[in-house]
């Protein structure tokens, strides 16, 4: 698992990793900090909005239900110019539906074979890539990289190059970024968190860590460490146990903001190095559950900052999903942004009310939309809910709720940030 950030003072616990990991930084390219700003975030104090305040477009799009592309819930979304790709952890399957939320194909275990092509093989997600502008679906199953179309059908089948780890994400110049980056192998190999190659050169290589690290510790995440900055070429990336965004660049990292939490909200300054806390995260988390052992969800959108917080308090009043604005310092609960007439009356999340946003927050931004989902069971209650407001509902939505039920397929909402 993976993820981000501490932070009890001002300290930071980057500072504290760096004392921790002397013996090998030095072989680490060095993070610049000089233009790093700090933010107090108090979620207790985040107000709520409406919906249009905050949000320029609302679409929901209702995902089509047949006996075949019934599945829960989204646990991965990648949304190309004519697609929606959804990952379903319970079914272990891949389903691609067109824009308008009609089902196309599905690919399941029956799909994937092993290597002596008997058994069904699972798999855990998928990864969306590119060749000769055509778009493919990757799956990884054993030594192999599986590539499907976007009608479910196989298009290949490779070795995988599991020596040079390809999370897919490059810069405009192809610089590729590694996540797990190893610049050579003996038996005292050195991983880096974070790599850049280009044309199979090194360009620079930061945080690093001992090949055993994943076995002699917990590491708990938000998922996703890499989120777009609203920049061309620079990506937000999150470390396990900090409160701190970096940037990364064709050419290095940045330190750009460190957030300082309220005192409940924190973790130890040098939870992540101290060995006191090893092996014992879930441990600490399970007594201090207001504590964010993570961050996600990390998105700047004009003067907004998007930010997710993870913790072990469950409870509906929780805001640990929040939107800054970095000019007017103005803070906002997600869980607080009203439904209007511009969403129907009807949320644009299920957070506070379900666990679709709470356990994964946004599941895509594309540069203009960021997308969620929730259930259908969450969308008839939400109806109901909101019956006193004589909703107008155009044609889809209306269709929807008259054709479907409680049972049916989630449904996605596309929604377009405001710039500021």
């Amino acid at each position: 698992m993976k993820l981000s950030l501490n932070l009890k003072t001002a300290l930071c616990t980057f500072f504290i990793y760096v004392s921790f990991y002397s013996p090998i930084i030095a072989q680490s390219s060095k993070i610049d900090s000089s233009a790093m700003v700090t933010l107090r975030l108090d979620p207790g104090s985040a107000r709520g909005a409406a919906v249009s305040q905050v949000f320029e477009e609302v679409s929901f799009i209702p995902l089509e239900t047949t006996k075949e592309s019934l599945f829960g819930s989204i646990s991965q979304l990648e949304v190309t110019e004519k697609c929606f790709i959804v990952y379903d952890y319970d079914t272990k399957s891949i389903l691609i539906f067109s824009k308008a939320g009609k089902f196309k194909a599905k690919i399941n275990s029956s799909n994937i074979k092993d290597e002596k092509g008997k058994e069904a093989q699972s798999f855990w997600g998928f990864s969306l890539k590119q060749e000769n502008h055509e778009d493919f679906i990757q799956i990884n199953s054993g030594k192999y990289s599986i590539y499907f179309d976007l009608n479910g059908k196989l298009a290949k089948k490779v070795q995988s190059k599991d020596d040079k780890p390809d999370n897919g994400l490059k810069f405009a110049d192809k610089t590729q970024i590694v996540e797990g980056y190893l610049d050579k192998k003996d038996k005292d190999s050195i991983y880096y968190q974070v790599g850049l190659v280009k044309d199979s050169n090194e360009v620079a290589k930061y945080l690093p860590y001992k090949a055993d690290r994943f076995k002699n510790d917990q590491f708990y995440s938000g998922g996703n460490p890499f989120y777009d900055s609203g920049i061309a070429d620079e990506l937000f990336f999150l470390n396990y146990y900090e409160y701190n965004i970096f940037k990364v660049t064709p050419k290095k990292m940045l330190l750009a903001y460190r957030i300082i939490f309220p005192a409940i909200n924190s973790l130890p300054a040098d939870f992540a190095a101290n060995p006191v806390y090893k092996n014992k995260r879930q441990e600490y988390f399970e007594k201090y559950p207001k504590a964010f052992y993570a961050i996600s969800n990390t998105y700047k959108i004009g003067d907004q900052l998007f930010l997710k917080m993870h913790n072990w308090d469950h409870s509906k009043e929780n805001k640990n999903a929040l939107i800054y604005n970095l000019k007017t310092t103005a803070l906002i609960s997600v869980n607080g942004i009203e439904p209007d007439s511009s969403s129907f009356f009807l949320p644009v999340t299920d957070l506070g009310f379900y666990y679709d946003f709470s356990n994964r927050g946004f599941l895509k931004y594309d540069k203009k939309y960021f997308y969620t989902s929730y259930s259908s069971l969450a969308m008839f209650a939400f109806k109901e809910q909101s019956a006193d407001k004589k909703p107008k509902y155009n044609a889809l939505m209306s269709n929807y709720f008259k054709t479907e039920n409680r049972k049916s397929n989630p449904v996605i909402i596309q929604l377009k940030p405001k710039q500021d």
